[in-house]
């Protein structure tokens, strides 16, 4: 058997710990354990969520469930993020980016991506709501998806199942009206909506894949 030097020895170490640090920056990392919401904090009608069968269950009146772990201190600016989705007939949701907490109310920060398949508003699944609207409906309820969202610098891209429903680029953020001047890319968590209590929506493989920022 040759013996391996020392000095090789450590060469080897240092390259496998270079490579089993690439592939933890650059993979995918669960934000969902699918047993229960720890990681995740919620202010009114927190029972709007709960956990059902390895997904979160969305069913109640208006509330927002934040991502609030240890992923990154829940602080993201460039990501890619998906999620498998499901929806119930008429249901309404939303999936916030560059969000923050806040106990009670719509989010204020950051830009809601759309989840509606069959909902009464028009703005479908994939809108970057009130800012990049999607008309087309590209997938039926009571069927999972996936939805996915990057966020490089000033750009948001939007796919649903592999395909691209949004391709926007932020150049417009000093325009916007008083009511949407929050509706800007900066940094923040995730969060998931409670729309109205007849919106029953699934949630599962929650995943995020931070970028360089």
């Amino acid at each position: 058997m040759k013996k391996v030097s020392g000095k090789l020895m450590m060469s080897l170490m240092i390259s496998l710990s270079a490579s089993f640090s690439v592939m933890a920056q650059d993979g995918w990392v669960s934000l969902f354990n699918g047993k229960n919401l720890d990681g995740w904090k919620v202010g009114a009608n927190a029972s709007s969520f709960s956990v059902v069968d390895g997904a979160i269950q969305v069913a109640g009146p208006r509330a927002h469930l934040f991502y609030d772990g240890p992923v990154k201190n829940h602080m993201f600016k460039n990501f890619e993020f998906k999620a498998q989705v499901k929806t119930r007939p008429g249901a309404n949701s939303g999936i916030y980016i560059h969000t923050a907490y806040e106990e009670d109310n719509w989010p204020s920060k950051g830009y809601e991506v759309q989840v509606n398949n069959s909902h009464t508003d028009w703005k479908r699944t994939g809108s970057l709501y009130n800012i990049k609207d999607v008309k087309e409906t590209y997938v039926k309820d009571d069927e999972w998806y996936t939805e996915y969202i990057k966020v490089e610098g000033k750009h948001i891209t939007i796919k649903i199942n592999d395909k691209t429903v949004v391709d926007y680029e932020e150049t417009d953020a000093d325009q916007r009206p008083g009511d949407m001047k929050n509706r800007i890319l900066s940094s923040g968590t995730f969060a998931l909506q409670a729309h109205d209590p007849k919106s029953v929506v699934f949630f599962k493989d929650i995943q995020v894949k931070p970028l360089t920022e």
